[in-house]
């Protein structure tokens, strides 16, 4: 399936603008190169600056005679336009705008009302031939041949689409670039794949460095991979044009590729990302009102359901697809969702109805066949029709010839006064340009001075931070080279003892289960080393899904099981069953198994340790409470500093570098939430953070 836009949306940036800003880095390219020479910035300005005035008069010069050129041509043009008004054509700029108007609205409204936007176009054209406006011609037949598409008149199409490219332009690339796109994709839907391709090709040439015509073309050929079963190609196209349409916002062309990405998810049976898509399109349909993007949705959803075995469900879909398509003409689509109500019926064995709308799928196919052939018909008529008349036209010019004697006379006298205009205006607006580079460039140099200031600070900064982290490394480094070496050299001695028999295999069992918490906390210690190290060499990314924090507490048993056997420690898990935060699931655990393993170190033998929830405003708060020794007001506000933090050995003398706290204050940040405690030396600590619930976001 595919609903993309034959032509894209009116408001785009001018090929001008693009030279203007080209422009623009000419202007500033010597003052920026100069800062990678061994020159200083200063000077190299102030050399562009001195040579500058010089450059600009030149440029003016050839300025001067490209105006002179094309206003001696205009005021010719318009003197003969002027003597002719009665027999020419009316080739006004107002009469220019109207037809451009007339396009613009037909462009806009076609996906909701093709019939309407079919009658404008159509008006547009008749007046282009009458103004002899090639450009409105051009907009005119390319309109025209989309609409046709979006009904399904594939030939038809064809036939305006040609007649487009055969009109506009070859100024007008970006609409070339259009035209070509939609006879691209108007073979793709008549399954004439190579040229389809092949007239890709050339609307991607023609698009140039336009981000929303190069997105356009790039989901056509995802449809046309698509339509060749080659789902792989489709999808990588489909994900590269979205990405280009996120970048500008363009939410029509954004909601076809949602329905792209659909189809090709569905035909790889990945049927919930499928549906994810489909949704999306739906929605977005609503917000930009294209009805048929919404009637090839209601299709997917259809087909989808066939294949989950909702067969009642895809029954609703495919006939309220079958309802909007034939509202607007898209006999494409009605088709296809009388297909998917026959598998739906087939499937569920009512063989009877299946067999009655077998009959409306023949009975719509048909007649979209003989519709083509009276629009082909008609349009041929039409044709020559307009033929005729732009012959009737061409007969009126020829006789207006005589005319010519007339303007030569008047010529030379509006030459001589238009040279005369030139000189003084070019003139004026030398000396006011001068006077405004002046100050352009003042500001400009002044703007790169603050600019040269502000990265000096930042790196000022910046080297106190990797001062503090290098220093902090170091203190890691020793810290955990020392409590990594005994459970490693107790292990090197059991097993040189185990080896030369000092040791039966039962001492051996013994003594591992007496090492094994130290080995799990030096464990622990090293996951925590890579973790915080990773965050801090190339930074963090969250994957947030909706997470259940009593499952996460049942895991945490599990992990500490035999560390709580040692202390006899109870594990109490309070959590609510089921109630789901919105948070990644990889960092929840880090946080959970360090705030558990720091409350089993620092609790005593028959301690407690509960985990439990509250919800309050739309968050959960979770907490971690231990009947351990507790800690001070003052070490509890050294705690989570990257500065002032520390380690305290447990109530069995267990180790720890202090970096697992830092690490959990971290993610909890990441997750949108705040790490706090609450103390008392003596009967226990309590660590609590918030995080959002998945509800709130549904």
């Amino acid at each position: 399936m595919s609903l993309r836009l034959a032509i894209s949306p009116e408001v785009r940036k001018s090929e001008s603008c693009n030279l203007n800003n080209h422009y623009q880095t000419l202007f500033i390219l010597p003052i920026t190169a100069d800062t990678a020479t061994h020159h200083s910035p200063l000077h190299k300005f102030t050399h562009f600056v001195t040579l500058y005035p010089s450059i600009t008069v030149l440029m003016q010069m050839r300025y001067f005679f490209v105006i002179l050129f094309f206003s001696l041509l205009h005021k010719f043009s318009y003197a003969q336009t002027d003597l002719q008004k009665n027999t020419q054509p009316d080739s006004s700029t107002a009469a220019q705008a109207n037809i451009d108007r007339l396009n613009r609205i037909a462009h806009t409204i076609f996906l909701e009302f093709p019939d309407s936007a079919h009658k404008i176009a159509a008006n547009a054209l008749l007046l282009s031939e009458k103004s002899d406006y090639a450009f409105g011609k051009g907009r005119s037949f390319l309109n025209l041949g989309v609409i046709y598409w979006s009904q399904s008149y594939y030939p038809v199409s064809l036939f305006y689409l040609k007649s487009a490219i055969a009109n506009l332009p070859a100024n007008r690339r970006l609409y070339l670039s259009d035209a070509y796109k939609a006879l691209g994709r108007t073979y793709a839907d008549l399954k004439a794949y190579k040229p389809a391709l092949k007239n890709l090709d050339t609307a991607l040439y023609f698009a140039g460095k336009d981000v929303g015509r190069l997105a356009e073309v790039y989901s056509e050929r995802a449809y046309v991979y698509y339509n060749q079963e080659n789902f792989g190609k489709a999808m990588e196209f489909a994900r590269y044009s979205l990405k280009l349409d996120r970048s500008i916002k363009a939410e029509p062309s954004i909601a076809v590729l949602y329905g792209h990405l659909s189809s090709i998810y569905a035909h790889q049976l990945a049927f919930n990302a499928a549906l994810a898509c489909a949704d999306t399109a739906y929605n977005m349909s609503l917000k930009i009102h294209n009805r048929r993007l919404r009637a090839y949705v209601y299709v997917d959803y259809a087909n989808i359901n066939n294949r989950l075995g909702r067969f009642d469900e895809a029954i609703n879909y495919a006939q309220k697809a079958i309802v909007l398509a034939d509202s607007i003409g898209v006999m494409d689509a009605e088709t296809r969702a009388y297909d998917a109500l026959v598998n739906s019926f087939e499937q569920k064995n009512e063989l009877k109805t299946a067999l009655q709308y077998q009959r409306k799928y023949i009975l719509v196919k048909d007649s979209l066949n003989t519709e083509n052939k009276l629009k082909t018909i008609t349009l041929i008529q039409n044709y020559y029709e307009l033929n005729s008349k732009m012959k009737g036209i061409s007969l009126m010019r020829a006789n207006d010839r005589v005319n010519k004697a007339k303007i030569k006379s008047q010529y030379l006298l509006i030459v001589i006064l238009v040279l005369t205009l030139i000189v003084l205006v070019v003139m004026l607006s030398a000396t006011y340009y001068f006077y405004k580079q002046k100050k352009v460039l003042s500001s400009k140099l002044q703007y790169q001075h603050q600019a040269l200031l502000e990265q000096k600070q930042l790196i000022e900064v910046q080297t106190a931070n990797l001062q503090t982290v290098n220093s902090l490394k170091d203190k890691l480094l020793a810290v955990i080279g020392h409590d990594l070496r005994a459970p490693v050299g107790n292990l090197s001695n059991i097993v040189e003892m185990f080896e030369t028999g000092y040791l039966t295999a039962e001492e051996v069992h013994d003594l591992m289960k007496n090492i094994n918490p130290v080995v799990k906390g030096a464990e622990l210690t090293l996951l925590n080393l890579v973790e915080w190290a990773g965050s801090q060499i190339r930074g963090r990314n969250i994957h947030s899904s909706n997470v259940d924090v009593f499952l996460l507490g049942v895991e945490m048993e599990q992990t500490f099981v035999h560390a709580l056997q040692l202390k006899n420690i109870e594990f109490i898990n309070r959590a609510y069953p089921g109630q789901r935060v919105l948070g990644d699931e990889n960092h929840l655990k880090v946080i959970l198994r360090n705030l558990v393993s720091n409350a089993i170190k620092f609790t005593d033998n028959k301690g407690s340790i509960k985990l439990s929830t509250v919800i309050e405003n739309n968050e959960l708060i979770i907490s971690i409470e231990d009947s351990g020794k507790g800690m001070t007001n003052d070490e509890m506000a050294k705690l989570f500093f990257l500065d002032t933090h520390f380690s305290n050995s447990g109530t069995s003398g267990e180790k720890g570098t202090g970096i697992g706290l830092l690490l959990c204050k971290e993610l909890v940040e990441l997750n949108g939430g705040k790490l706090k405690i609450r103390s008392t030396l003596g009967k226990g600590s309590v660590f609590y953070f918030n995080l959002p619930l998945a509800t709130a976001y549904a």
